[in-house]
């Protein structure tokens, strides 16, 4: 095993502007804590939230980043990737640092940091935020990028595999058995999401749809037209984004909406499609532009809202923490703060999901080791900020209209009297005649129990945006938000289909070895259409049952995303004890613990709680008794839904046990792998791919430094010599 070269990283001295800078930016952060902390029946506002997370972030990514990379991880820009390797222009493509952070953010950032803190909400503003910001800090991110970074040295393996070259064959089988289920759990909900955002929206379908053929001109341009223009390519790019987002209305306005409103099972047919045409086409072609492009609005929104919050200075009108974080019996989802609310919140904290993406498109297409810190620490830091923005979003809104919005029909009845009647039963007020009104400022019928997150979510978009450009343009905000976040989601999909056949080749590669060459044809053309198929069932019986397919996951899909982020943190610490870092190993082992106990408390509370809307086995008792009994219990509305309930309860109920069983089999023998390796070192062995000198020359971050600046000058000097010497 080769040993860095101390100059793999450059030292800094601090200068007084440096030092300057930074403390300023330490003060802005600690003041918006501050008066987060303490402000106590006070109007607070919303710019102290944006502050507190925004320097946070900042000091996080310029200390604790760095001091993981290259002290802990042991960059080396001298060593080639898997991408200059084993570059073949299918899966393994060396891609430009400013397109990959694209992809990879676009790729990771689906409904979780919109939808989750949106939910969580309920608990008051001050718990999500400190999940958000801390958990992002010191377990998310840095989840990401040591992910990264060990399948980067593992020529690109999935998480599951890793697990099983690196714990055993009996952890690692459970792993990857763990990993796939939950992949398809998630990918199911997600397109779930999109479907419910995109049907009967031709103005965001049509803006969607023509992201595709804008990624593969952008595609063809970067690969054939004009190669490393990237900076030509992003202006041809957005500018055709922003003509197809304005487009997007004048086709709904006009005689073609019809060929654009789609019926949620049309739509399932071209997201399957589509999902499966995006997982074997070459990286280059359509993933990477197209993640790259969507990353522009996502980021630009996002910025925007922030902006409209510092001119706007909106209140935050939700309560530091409400009752329902100490009694656990909020009406938008049961349970206590502690485990529910760091479940509910996982995207934007700690995700999972992250992990199967560092393990899976990323590490095939990062240049150079030192860009690790980049993309996966500052991704997920940007995701980090869209789940700040989404819980800024619902805590502007009057409570009761929250509570409105995300309380179900059978709590608060269908119409605006009932509904106001309720919400004062939450210890809230909002007038009949005030809940029409908000509907009606964003040209729809009713608010009432739009659950989700996402309605609620796109009202406090244009609550921000409203008071920044002019209320007339409220409702114009309210379905630009809902296509947002359709877009956000939908890049999150094609790229998890991707993953989700790089797994399943790992696992089959095990017993048929021409499936471990990822780019295999036959191979990539099978398990794309396995992967394709089984999401697709779920989602098209989820969409035509609704109390089947999908919607029968739903409830698990949290737990199921941390649970996997437990699997990844615990793959990172045993790396590190066998990698020689056992020094270092509480940097995921910290992080490995707490989401443990968190996730293995939640599964035990799902699983065994004596609360029908927490447990699911006393669910399925309530609603088995009601069977006996001839009753119908809401939800559902006829016998037929009490009995598809009791399936539910019960299938949940397994899965969750099975999932929290196969999790602790990991860490358990996880465990045991450290311990063998600190007794006897000798019997360890590592799989990581042998050390090749790199060619390529790319800076660490965004903007190259001094001296990465003269190696890209030496090196553009040496090609045009060999150019012109014809070598």
């Amino acid at each position: 095993m080769r040993t860095e070269s101390p100059g793999t990283a450059s030292a800094r001295k601090a200068t007084p502007r440096t030092i300057v800078i930074w403390t300023l930016v330490a003060l802005v952060g600690a003041a918006g804590w501050s008066v987060l902390a303490l402000a106590r029946g006070e109007n607070v506002s919303a710019a102290w939230m944006v502050a507190a997370a925004l320097g946070s972030y900042a000091i996080a990514y310029r200390f604790y980043a760095k001091f993981i990379a290259y002290k802990v991880l042991k960059v080396d820009k001298t060593r080639a990737t898997p991408a200059e390797r084993l570059n073949n222009g299918i899966d393994f493509h060396p891609t430009d640092r400013r397109v990959l952070l694209g992809h990879h953010f676009a790729a990771i950032a689906g409904a979780g940091p919109l939808v989750g803190p949106v939910l969580a909400a309920q608990m008051g503003y001050l718990p999500g935020t400190i999940w958000i910001i801390v958990g992002v800090i010191f377990a998310g991110a840095v989840q990401d990028m040591v992910v990264l970074f060990f399948s980067t040295r593992r020529d690109g393996r999935s998480l599951g595999q890793m697990a099983r070259e690196e714990i055993g064959p009996f952890g690692g089988a459970a792993a990857l058995l763990a990993t796939f289920a939950i992949m398809i759990i998630l990918l199911g909900v997600l397109a779930l999401v999109i479907v419910n955002a995109l049907a009967q929206s031709p103005w965001g379908t049509f803006s969607i749809g023509m992201t595709i053929p804008i990624a593969l001109l952008m595609g063809f341009y970067l690969r054939v037209l004009r190669p490393g223009r990237v900076a030509e390519v992003s202006l041809i790019g957005v500018a055709l984004l922003l003509l197809a987002l304005v487009a997007g209305r004048w086709v709904a306005e006009s005689s073609w909406a019809g060929a654009f409103t789609l019926a949620p099972s049309t739509l399932v047919i071209w997201l399957v499609a589509y999902g499966f045409i995006a997982s074997i086409l070459p990286v280059w072609m359509l993933l990477a532009p197209r993640d790259y492009l969507s990353t522009f609005m996502k980021i630009g929104t996002i910025a925007l809202l922030a902006l409209g919050v510092v001119i706007a200075l909106p209140t935050l009108k939700m309560d530091a923490v409400t009752d329902f974080a100490r009694h656990g019996n909020g009406p938008v989802f049961a349970g206590s703060l502690f485990p529910f609310v760091f479940i509910t919140i996982a995207c934007g904290a700690l995700s999972g999901f992250h992990s199967l993406i560092a393990s899976g498109t990323t590490p095939k297409m990062i240049q150079k080791e030192t860009q690790v810190r980049m993309i996966g620490y500052g991704s997920m830091l940007m995701e980090s900020s869209v789940a700040i923005m989404a819980l800024v979003a619902a805590c502007i809104i009057d409570p009761g209209l929250y509570f409105a919005m995300n309380a179900p029909a059978g709590v608060i009845g269908t119409t605006v009297e009932s509904a106001s009647h309720a919400v004062a039963g939450f210890g809230y007020t909002i007038s009949p005649a005030d809940l029409a009104k908000a509907a009606h400022q964003v040209e729809e019928q009713t608010l009432l129990s739009r659950t989700g997150g996402a309605p609620t979510l796109a009202v406090g978009v244009s609550e921000i945006f409203s008071k920044v450009t002019g209320g007339g343009l409220r409702a114009f905000w309210y379905h630009f938000a809902i296509m947002f976040e359709a877009l956000f989601i939908l890049t999150a999909l094609d790229a998890g289909t991707r993953v989700g056949r790089f797994m399943l080749q790992d696992m089959l590669g095990n017993v048929y070895r021409p499936f471990k060459n990822v780019s295999w044809k036959p191979g990539l053309v099978i398990t794309s259409a396995i992967v394709s198929a089984l999401w697709g069932y779920f989602l098209w019986v989820g969409v035509h049952e609704p109390l089947g397919g999908i919607n029968q996951l739903f409830p698990i899909f949290g737990i199921s995303n941390q649970l996997l982020a437990a699997v990844a943190l615990a793959v990172c610490t045993t790396l590190l004890v066998k990698s020689g870092r056992l020094k270092w190993a509480w940097i995921t082992g910290v992080p490995l613990l707490w989401d443990a106990t968190v996730t293995l408390t939640a599964s035990y509370q799902k699983v065994f709680s004596s609360d029908p809307r927490v447990g699911f086995f006393k669910q399925r008792s309530v609603y088995q008794d009601g069977i006996d009994a001839g009753k119908v219990l809401p939800p559902a509305k006829s016998m037929d839904d009490m009995h598809t309930v009791v399936t539910n309860s019960t299938v949940d109920g397994i899965l969750s046990a099975i999932l929290a069983v196969l999790v602790v089999v990991v860490i358990a023998d996880a465990a045991r792998v450290c311990v063998r390796h600190i007794r006897r070192p000798a019997l360890s062995t590592l799989s990581e791919a042998p050390y090749v000198e790199s060619r390529i020359v790319a800076p660490a971050g965004l903007i190259p430094t001094r001296e990465e600046k003269t190696e890209q000058t030496e090196e553009a000097e040496r090609d045009a010599v060999g150019a012109e010497t014809g070598g």
